[in-house]
């Protein structure tokens, strides 16, 4: 990419327009699902409930499993759809559409809504790859299942397949944005796994098959 381009790209993003859109991505990412069902359900407060997590393996284990997957789709849609319209509105905007996505996952990670202490931001992060890469999110998702299929931590999963997003994209030849961006990402859902890779590495973080997930 030459500089000039990378000039423009970026004077790009202080067009009014684009920055609404980004305002409105991290909003929308911002609306914690989980903590909002959780109450509608079952008048609970998740954030004080289990791991005090708001996403969907929390939901899931205090609520039920139906419950949990509502939160995961709701976190991956808020993260999908955004970055989706930013690149049905300004195709080929690839830094927009980056900043976009991160708004969404940011915004979940440090919603206002609940003094900037949000949730882990993995099933948003798969609804912003799924957007800019149904195929790169897809060998992240594959990631995913095999690493917690093998080693059975979630966690690790999580921090595992993120991390594994910017390879696939770079080996799928998606411009430096968005590779970037899944960079900044991945660094970002690590840093909220910190009290697990604290666990892990004392070996004490909780196994996935050990965990006991509500089926009503």
């Amino acid at each position: 990419m030459e500089v000039e381009d990378m000039t423009t790209d970026v004077a790009q993003t202080w067009q009014a327009p684009w920055i609404i859109f980004f305002v409105i991505a991290f909003l929308l990412g911002s609306i914690p699902f989980g903590r909002l069902i959780s109450h509608w359900v079952a008048r609970i407060d998740i954030t004080k409930r289990g791991s005090g997590n708001i996403g969907a393996t929390n939901v899931a284990r205090e609520l039920g499993l139906k419950w949990g997957i509502l939160t995961l789709v709701l976190d991956i849609l808020k993260g999908f759809v955004p970055t989706l319209l930013f690149d049905l509105l300004y195709p080929g905007a690839s830094l927009g559409l980056s900043i976009t996505g991160l708004c969404a996952l940011l915004g979940h990670q440090f919603t206002p809504f609940l003094g900037f202490r949000g949730g882990k931001g993995v099933a948003t992060a798969l609804g912003v790859y799924l957007a800019i890469s149904p195929l790169g999110c897809l060998g992240a998702a594959v990631v995913f299942v095999l690493t917690v299929y093998i080693w059975d931590f979630i966690s690790l999963g999580s921090m595992v397949g993120s991390c594994s997003a910017p390879v696939f994209f770079a080996l799928l030849g998606l411009p430096l944005y968005p590779i970037l961006a899944s960079l900044v990402a991945a660094g970002f859902i690590c840093l909220k796994h910190k009290d697990n890779i604290g666990r892990l590495l004392a070996g004490n973080d909780r196994k996935w098959r050990k965990r006991k997930i509500r089926q009503d």
